[in-house]
């Protein structure tokens, strides 16, 4: 059996990692996973065995003037890990400003209880869905 093509979204933080898919047809994203940051790398490769990734798009930290934000030294070194250990798979950065802001919204939005809510892993998954789901509406029939 072929491993189905997906899109994965990437919000990357200092303790959590929120991981998002596509779906087969690469019109939705899906909240897949929030992993201690630290374990990213090897969750993805496990999830590689399992699914042919066609793409990472990976939240960037910008400030509100479009200049990257103190946490971009941090992304850019995820960044280089990525391309190290999937050289084949291309990497696009997705703006992530408000990415937090709109996942607590989705949540409230979405009859989430405010106990649920205070699970920043939650947080983190929702926001990778969200910034995905932002790049694929922008390339949709591309």
């Amino acid at each position: 059996m072929q491993a189905v093509e997906r899109i994965v979204g990437i919000d990357y933080g200092l303790k959590r990692t929120g991981v998002a898919v596509s779906d087969p047809l690469k019109i939705f994203a899906s909240p897949l996973q929030t992993v201690p940051t630290a374990k990213i790398i090897d969750y993805l490769q496990k999830y590689a065995q399992e699914q042919t990734i066609t793409l990472f798009v990976v939240g960037y930290p910008l400030n509100m003037d479009g200049n990257p934000s103190q946490i971009a030294g941090h992304v850019d070194a995820f960044l280089k890990q990525l391309a190290k250990k999937f050289p084949e798979i291309p990497i696009q950065k997705e703006d992530e400003r408000f990415t937090s802001v709109l996942a607590h919204r989705a949540m409230i939005e979405g009859g989430m209880k405010k106990k649920d809510r205070m699970d920043k892993s939650s947080v983190d998954k929702i926001s990778a869905a969200i910034l995905l789901q932002s790049f694929l509406d922008r390339n949709q029939g591309k």
